[in-house]
């Protein structure tokens, strides 16, 4: 695989670096739900938790692709990775006697942290791949397909670390366990990253951060529903669903349900990181044009519409939690999964396509921006739904958003050299 000098190289950083964090920043994760729900915090609350994690996204990508513009993209990369470590030895300092209240509000404080560094190392490390991929035979499409794929299995890796870690060592030492690893690994990527990536230009205006390609504003308009989709069943509605159904309330059940969901999410997004690796496969993509992959963005939004809308009738047909539905869910959830991934890989790969080298942190910040705009809606809906509605609720509110994902997909333009106006 051919690239561009110590383009390799550079990429094989900063992929390693990136699953590093995305390592952490899956357990994190599964810890903050399992462990504060386990304390008694209501589908809402929990929600609370992840809002300002998805609100500093927001802002981040806004800002971090300017950054990066202006200092270069190793120093958005360790700020990423660094920031982390803050977050999680903060995380360390959590007092179990503190009112729900100011549990609550000191967690999404540290979320914030984390959201702002997840993001930040995100952006460096998919705005690195427009850069180094070689240009023939589909290599921008297979580089971000291998980054992102890997980087979804290894997410998936570390929601089951994060549950047995939760179970084995409890809350504070498995956060202080991660920060030490991560720290270590940031050291180590300072110290051995090869050149390759650009340093930054001083002329770099905010203003070039929002785009005037139309293409690049309907894809990241289809991403914020595409990633709302996905986040009001993920975050709270299924994990809390399937705890109740595997709990009774004992240590032993707890621990128990724990394993069994860290295992399914896990599960479920390490298969999604490996569909979407194998997309550009899946999809042909080297015999294809980019104007077929625009069409492919629409016709396999359609197919994965299918999914929530069988799913969310099979939860009207039930009278709560029963084993058929269970059963029902894991699968439908996992068929959600793989064609999500080809989605999710296809968009990736036109964010990339749309750009230009010279604003391509800008507008891979936008549309990340986008994303954590759908994750944060996504989210809040999440809590809210399930304690609305229970299950019915969460998937059809799901199933609506993957229609409006879509309607914007079909905006997109086959016009695949679009000028910036």
């Amino acid at each position: 695989m051919s690239g561009k000098p110590d383009g390799l190289s550079a990429y094989i950083a900063v992929t390693a670096a990136y699953w590093a964090f995305m390592l952490t920043d899956g357990a994190l994760r599964m810890l903050v739900l399992l462990h504060f729900h386990t304390l008694g915090f209501s589908p809402v609350q929990l929600a609370y938790l992840f809002v300002l994690y998805e609100i500093a996204g927001m802002a981040t990508n806004l800002t971090a692709g300017w950054i990066a513009a202006r200092f270069g993209l190793t120093s958005t990369l360790y700020a990423g990775l660094g920031l982390q470590v803050v977050a999680l030895l903060a995380l360390t300092q959590l007092d179990p006697n503190w009112a729900i209240g100011v549990s609550v509000a000191f967690v999404m404080i540290v979320q914030g942290a984390s959201g702002v560094a997840k993001d930040l190392a995100k952006m460096s490390s998919k705005s690195a791949v427009k850069l180094l991929a070689p240009t023939e035979g589909g290599g921008l499409f297979r580089w971000v397909a291998v980054l992102t794929g890997s980087k979804n299995a290894v997410k998936g890796l570390g929601f089951l670390l994060g549950a047995g870690l939760l179970a084995t060592l409890g809350f504070v030492w498995a956060v202080l366990l991660m920060a030490i690893v991560l720290a270590a690994i940031l050291a180590a990527v300072i110290v051995f990253m090869p050149p390759g990536l650009p340093k930054g230009r001083k002329g770099a205006k905010f203003s070039e951060v929002f785009s005037k390609s139309a293409n690049v504003n309907w894809l990241s308009a289809a991403r914020v529903f595409l990633f709302g989709a996905r986040d009001v069943w993920f975050v709270v509605g299924i994990p809390i669903y399937f705890y109740a159904v595997l709990s009774d309330g004992t240590e032993e059940s707890n621990r128990a349900a724990f394993f069994l969901i860290g295992s399914f999410m896990a599960v479920w997004i390490i298969l999604y990181g490996a569909i979407q690796a194998s997309a550009p496969k899946v999809l042909r993509a080297a015999e294809r044009s980019e104007s077929d992959l625009i069409r492919a963005a629409r016709s396999w939004a359609v197919a994965l519409l299918c999914v929530p809308a069988a799913l969310t009738f099979a939860a009207l047909l039930s009278n709560g939690p029963q084993t058929w539905l269970t059963v029902t869910l894991v699968l439908g959830l996992l068929v959600f999964g793989a064609i999500f991934a080809i989605n999710s890989s296809l968009h990736s790969y036109l964010i990339l396509a749309f750009t230009k080298s010279e604003r391509v942190t800008m507008d891979v910040g936008f549309y990340y921006m986008a994303n954590a705009a759908g994750r944060l809606l996504g989210t809040v809906l999440s809590g809210l739904t399930y304690q609305v509605g229970g299950l019915p609720m969460v998937l059809g509110t799901a199933a609506i958003m993957v229609a409006l994902a879509a309607l914007t997909s079909g905006k997109l333009s086959d016009q695949t050299h679009e000028a910036y106006s």
